[in-house]
């Protein structure tokens, strides 16, 4: 292969032939539309389980029950349009993890991307014969070193690959407020940190552990670089917002087209991180203190002060979704102002691959 050529993807026996993740988007931004869409074309198709079952007729009286039977159904779904890899994203901080868990491996997920907190103890869930490829989301080398020590001494365990998700992700960022602009929290400082924190754990587990680059990546060119700092793919979310086999409503996307630099701002979420979205009448609201107390129909994450709360997450998630975005608003990609217009998937991964080996 040239240099000039995009590299596959490689993680265990899966072999994506377009080096790139579809990073999952909740709630309902990245189902099985998308994750179908994206596998066809060559990369690993996401499916987000963060608030899937709010989407069921039955998702505020029976929340558990709705995640788990919304998951299976859009895996299958998923399943039915493609042959390519189909992975789902379970954030750690969901009060349901385990059970959305244990739910993709049934439905023999080939991956599951799993951040939002430690992924800790998600090889217990695998059983003997189960082939899905267990991949954590990071922001450190440290939290990299952690988690491979923790399960190879626990487990004997060794993660199948890394996502580091750097400080210009869209949605729920990893970091505190006053790193996102610090140079030594930038993509470009932790990806190769997080590569050599992998080293000495591929050593032991003999096996590799790609890494991929997600966060603020938006064109050819940028892959090329992460692929050239070692990176072995990367994740890609804002892109796949603005085609056309993106689950949300036209609404939704029509606000990437429409937002400017000085539309994306960091919100405080109720769930306590950081979030980037993109400003709306609802954020202004909530920011002048207009919004009212709410009642929660599920603490559907750990780290939601509930009582404290303006608004509820999933709810004003959903309602974007929708379309409804006069009671919700969009998160959104460092990048996402510079979204021109929609198009297929094939199409932008075409244009990615142009880019790339144009570079």
């Amino acid at each position: 292969m040239s240099d000039r050529a995009m590299p596959s993807l490689v993680i265990g026996d899966l072999v994506a032939r377009v080096p790139i993740v579809q990073g999952g988007m909740g709630v309902g931004i990245s189902l099985s539309g998308l994750a179908a869409a994206t596998a066809n074309s060559g990369g690993i198709g996401v499916i987000a389980a963060a608030g899937i079952g709010l989407l069921e007729p039955d998702g505020f009286k029976d929340f558990v029950g709705a995640n788990i039977r919304g998951l299976r159904r859009e895996i299958r779904t998923a399943r039915a349009k493609t042959k390519g890899i189909l992975g789902v994203n379970i954030m750690v901080a969901l009060t349901d993890f385990a059970d959305l868990v244990r739910t993709a491996i049934e439905e023999k997920i080939d991956v599951i991307f799993s951040g939002a907190g430690l992924p800790v103890n998600l090889p217990e869930f695998l059983k003997e014969g189960v082939k899905t490829k267990l991949v954590p989301i990071v922001s450190s080398g440290r939290a990299a070193t952690l988690l491979a020590k923790r399960w190879l001494d626990k487990y004997n365990y060794a993660p199948d690959a890394f996502v580091v998700e750097g400080p210009m992700a869209g949605g729920h960022l990893g970091y505190k407020a006053e790193q996102l602009d610090d140079p030594a929290y930038a993509l470009e400082a932790i990806v190769p940190e997080v590569i050599a924190a992998v080293k000495p754990f591929e050593e032991r587990a003999g096996k590799k552990i790609p890494v991929i680059a997600g966060g603020g990546i938006y064109t050819g060119a940028d892959i090329r670089r992460f692929i050239e700092m070692g990176a072995s793919g990367v994740q890609m979310a804002t892109r796949f917002v603005a085609t056309d086999e993106c689950d949300a409503d036209p609404a939704f996307k029509a606000t990437y087209v429409a937002a400017g630099q000085g539309d994306l701002e960091i919100i405080k979420s109720p769930v306590g991180m950081p979030g980037r979205a993109i400003r709306n009448k609802f954020l202004d609201d909530v920011a002048e203190g207009k919004k009212k107390p709410f009642s929660c129909p599920y603490h559907c994450i750990v780290t939601c002060d509930v009582e404290k709360s303006p608004y509820c997450i999933s709810l004003a998630l959903m309602n974007a979704q929708k379309g409804r975005l006069d009671k919700g608003f969009a998160f959104a990609g460092a990048n996402a102002w510079r979204t021109e217009k929609i198009v297929p998937v094939q199409e932008l991964v075409d244009e990615l691959v142009r880019e790339y080996e144009a570079s």
